[in-house]
């Protein structure tokens, strides 16, 4: 192939395409793509037509439910996904950001222990500055994270510290101890809080929680009385029973009063529960997600002390 050639095929090409290029290949499906692109399937499949016939290659084929990249696609990702990042960022310094005009849609990922004592704090917090903003809340899923951050079907989510690639970017947000809470005032000692019957929390069928792994290390053993897949279902449990439940002190303090039940002292040292924000390094500079980071930081700072 010639270079006039070349560049007169370049010439024609519709730079949008590419963005349906880039998102068809973090989510590898096309009907996840259209929904990230808030287009029809047809309009995604349409596009991908386009650049296929003026690129000269299929681009992505075909595999289970969802479509896998082809060697050339594979080469041309690294370069189009920096300079749709680049264009991004040059039409944000063209314009003053305004969080009032250019926030209208906020979407974070946290897990769903979390959400009743954050997520209020957060929709005050953020309708002052942008009033007309739609927040939405969604499951925390850590296989897709990056993927999701990276696509911009999420703008931030919240997760306990983890090892990450090089494009997760994240930072602490909070920290948060945990405390006991009970029907009634009692004391508790290591010896009533072994003696005492619990319920607890975990998203998982079957195995330890991260207390009872640290009880064990440390040669206690507790007996589980109930198993709850979620914080409030096992305060109601224990507002109406004499168990005991070992929760962090922020989902107690959201959670007690309500409910008439009794914050306690943890009798055992248990770790600190750490929490980070993360997000894509693609907008690691652009000036929304920067103001949302600010937002979610200024919330949180007075408890990362622990």
């Amino acid at each position: 192939m010639n270079g006039a050639h070349e560049s007169g095929r370049l010439a024609q090409l519709d730079l949008n395409l590419f963005r349906v290029f880039d998102v068809i290949y973090r989510e590898r499906n096309l009907t996840r793509a259209a929904e990230v692109l808030f287009l029809s399937q047809s309009a995604v499949s349409h596009a991908l037509a386009r650049l296929r016939e003026q690129l000269d290659d299929p681009l992505f084929v075909r595999q289970g439910r969802g479509v896998v990249p082809t060697p050339l696609a594979e080469r041309l990702a690294p370069g189009i996904l920096e300079a749709l990042a680049l264009l991004q960022q040059a039409v944000h310094r063209t314009r003053h950001f305004d969080a009032r005009r250019d926030v209208v849609q906020v979407t974070v990922a946290m897990n769903d222990v979390l959400e009743p004592s954050l997520l209020p704090q957060l929709v005050t917090r953020l309708r002052e500055s942008a009033p007309q903003v739609r927040i939405a809340s969604v499951r925390l899923d850590r296989a897709g994270l990056e993927r999701d951050l990276a696509s911009g079907r999420l703008d931030l989510a919240i997760d306990v510290a983890q090892s990450t690639g090089a494009d997760l970017l994240h930072t602490p947000l909070l920290r948060d101890t945990f405390c006991v809470v009970s029907a009634r005032r009692r004391k508790l000692d290591v010896s009533a809080y072994l003696a005492a019957r619990h319920v607890t929390v975990s998203s998982r069928r079957t195995g330890l929680t991260l207390e009872d792994l640290v009880l064990s290390r440390l040669g206690y053993q507790r007996e589980i009385a109930v198993r709850c897949q979620h914080y409030e279902a096992a305060c109601r449990v224990v507002a109406g029973s004499d168990l005991l439940l070992t929760i962090p002190r922020r989902q107690a303090e959201a959670l007690s009063a309500p409910l008439g039940i009794r914050i306690l002292p943890m009798p055992v040292m248990l770790p600190t529960v750490e929490l980070h924000l993360y997000w894509h390094r693609q907008v690691d500079g652009e000036p929304r997600n920067q103001w949302l980071r600010s937002e979610f930081l200024a919330l949180t700072g007075g408890l990362l002390g622990g």
